[in-house]
């Protein structure tokens, strides 16, 4: 029977969780997810625990955040001053924003903190930082 191979196009069904169970993303129930092994479409980690695996099987996958998104950096949190976001726009806790690095490039930030006077911004991935689990199941070699 025919595995899946670096440059093989596959079909995959997928339930992603963090370590403690929480579910972050699932293909189950909607469209499979369809990608070339090696093209670097995915994490890499995904990408690698996807070889060998013949149609109809099934597999857990552990990723460790190097091979994931990286790990957690501090510097990357920060506190930008209101006053620079305009009077009447209030940020929340929790809520996203997509700001612009020094070289023009977006980067999404995440607003994990106020006070009067700034917000303090996170523009590390979600998923930095954390070991993901793949609950993964195979549907075709393509």
């Amino acid at each position: 029977m025919a595995t899946a191979k670096q440059g093989d196009t596959i079909s995959i069904h997928y339930t992603g969780k963090i370590e403690d169970g929480t579910v972050f993303d699932s293909s189950e129930g909607g469209k499979p997810l369809e990608f070339t092994i090696g093209e670097g479409e995915l994490i890499q980690g995904l990408e690698q625990g996807v070889i060998g695996m013949a149609a109809g099987e099934s597999r857990i996958i552990a990723i460790p955040a190097e091979l994931a998104y990286g790990p957690r950096e501090e510097e990357r949190v920060f506190e930008f001053p209101k006053d620079k976001i305009g009077e009447n726009i209030n940020l929340e806790i929790g809520q996203q924003v997509q700001m612009f690095r020094a070289d023009g490039m977006p980067v999404m930030a995440t607003i994990i903190g106020k006070s009067e006077t700034s917000y303090t911004m996170d523009c590390n991935h979600p998923l930095a930082g954390k070991t993901l689990i793949f609950e993964t199941r195979l549907l075709q070699i393509l």
